[in-house]
């Protein structure tokens, strides 16, 4: 069974970093993609970035580009979302999915992690 766990989030000022963690398990050779998403206070889940952890080959939402940076340590088995020049619209719960770009993957039964807090104030 597939788990994943969120770390990171906070309180953070515009224009400052976070770095959040996505600690996985279970994970198959077949479980070959991780996604970032979140969610705005009263807006839908949206796609934030991807990776591909069997060549490291990544993706991101236009509205992110330049500014964050997915990663994942394998033998940690941990993908990690660097986040930089944060703005308040950043403000968000921050989901990782064994999937990429569908916000309603869970619904397929794709797992998804419980989600973290980032808030960014002006």
């Amino acid at each position: 069974e597939v788990q994943l766990v969120e770390s990171g989030g906070g309180l953070v000022q515009a224009g400052g970093s976070l770095r959040l963690s996505c600690a996985a398990s279970g994970l198959t050779f077949e479980d070959d993609r991780i996604g970032w998403f979140r969610q705005a206070p009263g807006k839908g889940r949206e796609g934030v970035s991807c990776i591909r952890l069997s060549d490291g080959s990544t993706d991101y939402a236009d509205f992110v580009k330049g500014r964050f940076t997915i990663s994942s340590d394998n033998a940690k088995n941990t993908v990690y979302l660097q986040m930089n020049s944060l703005k308040p619209e950043d403000t968000a719960i921050y989901y990782c999915s064994a999937s990429c770009w569908n916000p309603d993957s869970d619904l397929l039964g794709i797992p998804w992690g419980q989600g973290t807090q980032v808030t960014v104030s002006s």
